[in-house]
């Protein structure tokens, strides 16, 4: 299609469609938004008044709440008295005629210049009443990250993007350099899940800005006791987790069946990704969409675990008769990566060189797999001894739960040890500056001596700088007698944040 100019579009349609984006210009509220506030909001909220970017970019896998957190952002601004027209939001997902415009970012400035904030960017900030822009879901443009280059390196404005795709986001980082800070959001924490159903709140021991605290040993003892101090509030959220993972929607509507949400995280998050973010624009429309569908099937299948080559390429052959080389499947997986809802966690590099071995598969909520598959798998103790032959594929989520978790903390280099000669394999090695830090995942309620064998073979080599490993276990119980190893459950370790 032709690009329009964008006063021909503006004339016609997306007048009307900014101003029902945009109700507080006229006075009118906005559709209803829940109560509980994420984890980002106030950090996000600190950096769009006060950060030293003036954008800020929160990504996330669809639906946990990166639209909800824009809208709560702005009430706030309007409940502490900005101005309604020094507030813009615009929605790309809604607009598809956006896309039509030639450089749609900086026209859209232009517009709301003269038809709404009635003065430049630049002459509101200097009165004191600087404007904030918010875009969402903005990598469905292309070249979305010069056109806001330009409007921030031309304007006196605060801007706050979001984002489905890291792929894209992180195109854009180059671009914006110096004037980016990026947050990412993932599915709810355990307490997040526990204050969404009112059942009480809970701090987290980590803080949201740096990560110096995972480098002391007694961090994570804390962590530990905290969980257990908190055992009744912390296993009625881990319980609800096992059961319907951790999307907000599964914990705002606990009266919604289990069937009703499957349904719909396979709709709105699985099948919107595969079906629209990973075939947009040209190259995207060439991508198979049935081969996509495949290896999600096999992320979920292989979940926690790191397939070899071979097992990739006989799958998908069986899946659809036909052969599929290796470099398009990896192509393939990293497109899932790039929408967040798979995290592809690589080998551990050391001395310059990468240890070989192939990528563990760490989905972002088990709720998507057994959305997918239609098979429901507990973690929680109760739920496991009901159904015990289910405890090794419990084992392998688990493990998949924990390096999506450590994945999304900002800035925490995470990768896993394969099997190298005589050293075992260790589950994850979490980077913090110099040192390191190994973490096995035996997902268990009785541990042996042999459970922590990688984890001490990486101590004990004083090249990696492991002072201590961390034993994620299923519960509170199961230890370890060696003072280098910290045992902690799943339900405690997700207490972190």
């Amino acid at each position: 299609m032709t690009k329009r100019l964008f006063k021909d579009l503006l004339s016609t349609v997306l007048e009307a469609d900014l101003e029902r984006l945009n109700p507080w210009w006229r006075g009118l509220p906005q559709p209803s938004l829940p109560p509980v506030r994420r984890w980002a909001f106030p950090v996000a909220m600190h950096r769009l008044r006060k950060g030293l970017t003036k954008v800020t970019v929160l990504r996330g896998p669809r639906q946990i709440g990166k639209s909800t957190l824009i809208r709560q952002m702005i009430e706030t601004f309007l409940e502490e008295g900005v101005p309604p027209q020094s507030i813009f939001m615009v929605q790309f997902d809604e607009l598809p005629g956006l896309l039509d415009v030639q450089e749609p970012i900086p026209r859209l400035a232009d517009w709301f210049e003269e038809r709404i904030l009635g003065r430049t960017l630049n002459e509101a900030a200097r009165s004191g009443q600087p404007a904030y822009i918010f875009l969402d879901e903005v990598q469905n443009l292309d070249d979305w990250a010069p056109q806001l280059k330009f409007l921030v390196d031309s304007s006196d404005v605060r801007v706050m993007v979001t984002g489905s795709s890291a792929l894209r986001i992180e195109q854009g980082r180059d671009s914006l350099a110096g004037r980016i800070s990026t947050l990412e959001m993932g599915p709810l924490f355990l307490r997040e899940i526990l204050e969404i159903r009112g059942e009480g709140t809970l701090e987290a021991p980590l803080p949201f800005s740096g990560l110096t605290p995972l480098k002391d040993k007694d961090f994570w003892l804390n962590l530990g006791h905290l969980g257990q101090e908190h055992q009744q509030q912390r296993d009625r959220a881990f319980a609800a987790f096992s059961a319907r993972g951790a999307y907000p929607i599964a914990h705002a509507r606990p009266d919604v069946s289990w069937e009703e949400l499957a349904s719909l995280l396979t709709e709105t998050v699985i099948r919107r990704a595969i079906q629209h973010d990973l075939r947009t624009g040209p190259r995207g429309r060439k991508r198979d969409e049935h081969l996509l569908e495949e290896v999600f099937r096999l992320a979920c299948r292989y979940i926690g675990q790191s397939p070899r080559q071979g097992l990739y390429l006989d799958e998908i052959k069986q899946a659809m008769h036909a052969n599929i080389g290796w470099q398009r499947i990896l192509a393939y997986l990293k497109f899932l990566d790039a929408t967040l809802l798979v995290r592809l966690i690589e080998p551990l590099e050391l001395r310059l060189k990468r240890a070989r071995g192939p990528s563990k598969l760490c989905l972002c909520d088990h709720a998507l797999r057994a959305a997918w598959l239609q098979e429901v798998i507990p973690l929680d103790e109760p739920g496991l001894n009901r159904n015990p032959h289910l405890r090794d594929l419990a084992g392998h989520i688990a493990e998949s739960t924990v390096g999506y978790f450590f994945k999304a903390l900002t800035d925490l280099d995470v990768a896993h040890f394969p099997e190298r000669g005589a050293e075992p394999e260790v589950d994850f090695i979490l980077t913090v500056g110099e040192q390191r830090i190994p973490v096995e995942v035996k997902y268990r309620s009785h541990i042996t001596w042999q459970d922590s064998r990688g984890l001490r073979s990486f101590i004990e080599k004083s090249v990696y700088n492991a002072p201590f490993g961390i034993l994620v276990t299923q519960t509170d119980d199961a230890t370890t007698d060696d003072p280098r190893v910290v045992t902690i459950s799943l339900a405690s370790l997700l207490m972190m944040r």
